[in-house]
């Protein structure tokens, strides 16, 4: 799924109620809620604080899914288009970031 797909399809799904999307200072809470629920995940899986013994293991996958939902909720309130500037930022990375580590030989 592209990023227009993703964007469209939360689009249908926001617009069905009347809240309609949350401003963009609820929703840059909202990001930093789902950031750091991935924070939490990941420190219980690599870091040195373990779950407590009753606590269910949760999904990276899901954590990050959560935080691309809130991105795109986000960039379709401001009208951004994301595959526009995902390609933007990669050519931005491309240029400056190309010879800053060592290739792998092939």
């Amino acid at each position: 799924m592209s990023f227009h797909q993703a964007q469209r399809a939360i689009d249908e799904w926001v617009s069905q109620y009347e809240a309609g999307y949350f401003t963009p200072l609820t929703n840059l809470a909202r990001l930093t809620e789902e950031v750091g629920e991935l924070a939490r995940e990941i420190n219980h899986r690599f870091g040195q604080k373990t779950k407590r013994s009753d606590e269910a293991e949760g999904s990276l996958a899901m954590e990050l899914a959560d935080i691309l939902f809130v991105v795109i909720c986000l960039a379709n309130s401001q009208k951004i288009d994301l595959d526009q500037a995902f390609d933007q930022m990669l050519a931005k990375v491309r240029t400056r970031d190309g010879d800053r580590w060592t290739r792998k030989a092939r």
